[in-house]
């Protein structure tokens, strides 16, 4: 069922209107959109999650090292990666021309944790103490090889760029959780090295601008050019803004939607001159968080930081949050990278699920942690006892998830004796999609928008909600 385009309400109307929602009210979402047919739909299901918080890990952490233990690669490290188990699939040109692929075992030790008996290595001894909060799926694949296609994909439901973000299709499909705050928000670990990042991953694509995500930087400005230039008060902001209305007013109503949209923004940028620094300022968090969160916590725009801030935005109500963190593309060198990766984000991770928890929001919060794929069991380069590289394995990789609707201590998903081929449960990117949506009340099926005379959604024509691994 879809609402088609309905006359806008002129400003007192709206004013009016919005005055009598309650607070943190869906303001965004109750505005068409500017010169586009509105196509949301009523939701289907209960929702069981009311905003998202991502903890994208960008390059592809090693399943191996990390989630999937796999002994068998004790016994046969260093053989060759047998023909049986590729079955002929491709490999990346890094090392597709390799003479020799040997398996690789780990060099970290792996034990079980919590009740659940969920098996977590040693690089994560936090995320291993909440054991029994997380959901972790074992078999995710992808059908991208290379990391701006595979990124994308997962971001966008398309390998291919253009498409709206996750991000986007949550703040069309539910609007804004904040009135002050934008529905989608994005963060980027600072001074780390990788594979780079694009705003498109976090952008509208086709969907109307206002559903655009907003990065967010450290600094004294947060938000790029939010501030108002040297000279100019914020009263004489506030005139010229009331002046912007009255001129739209007098236009031709069939430009209004577009005028509409436009003052939209403006005054969401106006609102948000003061809602982004008090959000982003830390400095009113006790001791005792810092300390939960770890030491880097205290240094604006680390991982730690970071996640101090998706909690506060959470808090809040912001739709979606999305931290980006670098580095976890391992060609070489993967023992001592993937320690310093881990520790840069493991116990910060940890905390954010237990601050979320003590304050009420888990249950309603649905927190991801993963990346675009994973990493091969065997070595790329050459073996030495010193050191090693995987490269990148769409075949199978893992993720976990933690409140909003999933179902905690489970691990879903099995992959074969030597990390190389799902056996069991495969999930794939576009049902990891569906069942985002489901949670948070939304029939991938039903969201769609109309673009070049054809119906989009974030799963295009793919995905289904898994089922067991909803609570």
């Amino acid at each position: 069922m879809n609402r088609q385009q309905e006359p806008l309400p002129n400003r007192r109307d709206f004013i009016s209107a919005a005055a009598g929602l309650a607070a943190g009210g869906t303001l965004w979402g109750w505005l068409p959109s500017s010169g586009h047919s509105m196509e949301v739909p009523l939701q289907r299901t209960t929702p069981r999650a009311r905003r998202v918080i991502w903890l994208f890990q960008s390059g592809g952490p090693s399943q191996i090292d990390l989630f999937d233990p796999k002994p068998l690669l004790q016994q046969r490290h260093g053989e060759q990666l047998p023909a049986s188990i590729r079955m002929g699939q491709r490999l990346t040109a890094m090392s597709g021309n390799q003479s020799s692929l040997p398996l690789v075992a780990s060099p970290f030790q792996f034990a079980a944790h919590g009740e659940c008996g969920s098996q977590f290595s040693e690089l994560l001894p936090h995320t291993a103490a909440i054991a029994d909060k997380l959901c972790i799926v074992r078999s995710l694949h992808t059908q991208a090889i290379n990391h701006d296609p595979a990124i994308t994909f997962v971001q966008t439901g398309s390998e291919i760029a253009g498409r709206p973000s996750i991000g986007a299709w949550l703040s069309y499909g539910l609007g804004a959780g904040n009135p002050n705050l934008p529905a989608s928000i994005a963060m980027v670990t600072q001074n780390k090295g990788g594979q780079p990042l694009y705003s498109r991953l976090w952008g509208a694509g086709f969907l109307p601008s206002e559903h655009q995500g907003i990065q967010f930087r450290s600094g004294k400005d947060p938000v790029l050019f939010l501030k108002d230039p040297d000279g100019l008060s914020r009263s004489m902001r506030r005139k010229m803004l009331d002046a912007l209305l009255r001129l739209h007013d007098l236009q031709d109503p069939q430009s209004r939607p577009q005028s509409a949209a436009a003052n939209d923004r403006n005054e969401l940028a106006w609102r948000m001159q003061t809602s982004v620094p008090e959000v982003a300022d830390l400095s009113d968090e006790p001791d005792e968080i810092f300390e939960m969160y770890g030491k880097d916590s205290r240094t604006p725009g680390t991982y730690a930081a970071n996640c101090i801030l998706a909690r506060r935005l959470a808090e809040r109500g912001v739709r979606f949050t999305q931290l980006f963190h670098q580095g976890w593309d391992q060609h070489g060198n993967l023992p001592g990278a993937i320690r310093t990766q881990c520790r840069e984000t493991d116990q910060a991770s940890a905390a954010l699920v237990l601050d979320l928890e003590r304050r009420g929001l888990l249950d309603d919060t649905l927190v991801i942690w993963g990346g675009e794929f994973g990493r091969t069991s065997y070595c790329q380069g050459k073996l030495t006892p010193q050191g090693f590289g995987r490269d990148h394995h769409p075949r199978c990789f893992s993720m976990w998830m933690a409140g909003g609707g999933v179902k905690a201590g489970l691990t879903y998903g099995s992959t074969d004796d030597i990390g190389y081929n799902i056996t069991e449960n495969p999930m794939d990117v576009h049902d990891l999609q569906a069942t985002i949506l489901h949670l948070l009340g939304l029939d991938h099926e039903k969201l769609t928008y109309k673009h070049l005379g054809r119906r989009f959604r974030l799963t295009d024509v793919h995905g289904q909600v898994i089922e067991p691994l909803l609570a």
